[in-house]
């Protein structure tokens, strides 16, 4: 396509986007042109509602002022900086802010791109840590079954999506995955869910199998989103935690999607009460607005590289964009705004509204789940016989020409407003839900 003019609505010859496998989006595209705190505006001129924080990373809303203007404001002052040997004073004050609402014990900041580079450097960091340490047998990596952990080849590794993985051949070896927590008994949970906390006991089983001196890491989402928003059973994490620490395994929480506010805490580990080695997060790290990542650790795994000359790398790993100054201000200003709104912690106070008119969608046609934690929600529909996720693709359709954005998995909608959301916007956006349901049956 010639970079001299827009594209056409229906004109994606030269673009190659990674959600047009339905037909009908090659041939009608929902083009969004522009957003404004909990709106989209579509290409026709239609207001759309914004269910999902964009892609669970817009907590704040769109285009909020602070932000905008930090970043406009930073493009002419310093557009860039090499991240290795050098560095700029935007990347400390970032991490001395992100340390400032992390889990006690979180005191160092790796940064990174996104939240499949943030998985990977995770994985890297483990790997290398028990290596500094004289205990480098400990190669091998666990995931769960459903877990979703980006893209990159370590994280769909561990990850547990089957279609993520099945269409890329061989990946890591030495990769074993605990059995997801999606169980029967606990359907129409409000919460936590009782059953299946004994499932974390499965990592004994690995434990055995392998040993655990060739284990390194555990890595799962607290509240596992992509895959379709479950729950971890009460005590399960809490388990998971008490039987990596009893054989040195570092546990690693993928906070991608539940840090910075979802759950009504700064971070899931602080909601659940449970600390882990590592937190990857990224998304709502910066509103949305620029790629970043990071990477959130204990001093006991940085300063166990930090035993070498101070002129040699401690760390081989790191990337061009690392702690971007732009990604910097915009994070910075996204917590500002965070702060100042008193949106990491106001998912608390809207959770039990959010929580009923969730649920008064369960007698709804083809309604057979609904599952609900902070300001974060799924409803699972029985699925076509022969056509699994056509049920939710057309749902998600109708949904959208009805006003409203919601994300589908499979047969699953999984909705994540931004925390600014109102209960007026909540009774809108569930009971435009509501009525596409009945509307589809």
């Amino acid at each position: 396509m010639p970079l001299d003019r827009k594209p056409a609505p229906n004109d994606l010859r030269a673009f190659w986007m990674p959600f047009t496998a339905n037909r009908q989006f090659k041939s009608a595209p929902r083009m969004l042109v522009a957003s404004k705190d909990m709106h989209y505006t579509s290409a026709d001129g239609r207001q759309i509602l914004d269910g999902t924080a964009g892609l669970w990373c817009c907590n704040a809303g769109h285009c909020r002022p602070r932000i905008t203007e930090a970043v406009q404001s930073q493009v002419g002052e310093l557009d860039y900086a090499p991240a290795f040997q050098m560095g700029h004073p935007l990347a400390f004050e970032l991490a001395n802010r992100i340390v400032d609402i992390a889990p006690e014990g979180m005191e160092h900041v790796f940064y990174c791109n996104s939240g499949s580079e943030a998985v990977d450097t995770a994985l890297k960091i483990a790997l290398a840590y028990h290596r500094a340490r004289g205990d480098g047998a400990r190669t091998r990596l666990i995931g769960r079954e459903r877990g979703y952990h980006g893209v990159g080849f370590g994280g769909i590794s561990v990850g547990g999506i089957v279609n993520n993985r099945r269409h890329f051949g061989t990946l890591l070896a030495g990769v074993d995955h605990l059995p997801h927590t999606h169980l029967p008994e606990n359907r129409m949970t409000k919460g936590q869910p009782e059953h299946g906390a004994h499932l974390a006991d499965e990592l004994e089983r690995l434990v055995a199998l392998h040993g655990a001196e060739t284990i390194a890491a555990v890595i799962v989402e607290p509240m596992a989103g992509s895959t379709g928003v479950l729950m971890p059973p009460k005590g399960y994490l809490q388990r998971l935690r008490e039987i990596t620490r009893k054989h040195g395994i570092l546990l690693i929480f993928d906070e991608v999607i539940t840090g910075f506010g979802r759950l009504g805490s700064p971070f899931a580990a602080q909601h659940f009460g449970v600390v882990p080695d590592m937190i990857t997060c990224a998304k709502g790290l910066t509103n949305g607005v620029i790629p970043m990542g990071a990477v959130l650790a204990t001093a006991e795994i940085h300063d166990a590289f930090m035993q070498g000359p101070e002129h040699l790398i401690e760390l081989f790993h790191g990337y061009t964009y690392s702690g971007n100054p732009i990604s910097c201000t915009a994070a910075i200003a996204t917590l500002d705004t965070y702060q100042e709104e008193g949106l990491l912690t106001r998912a608390a106070s809207l959770e039990t509204y959010w929580q009923e008119a969730l649920h008064a969608l369960r007698d709804h046609p083809n309604v057979v789940d609904i599952r609900n934690m902070g300001l974060i929600g799924a409803v699972e529909l029985a699925s076509i016989d022969g056509q699994p996720g056509k049920r939710a693709f057309d749902i998600f359709v109708k949904a959208f020409e009805a006003g409203i954005l919601i994300r589908v998995t499979g047969d699953i909608i999984a909705m994540s407003p931004p925390l600014i959301i109102s209960e007026a916007q909540i009774d809108h956006l569930i009971g435009t839900l509501g009525d596409v349901l009945k509307s589809a049956a």
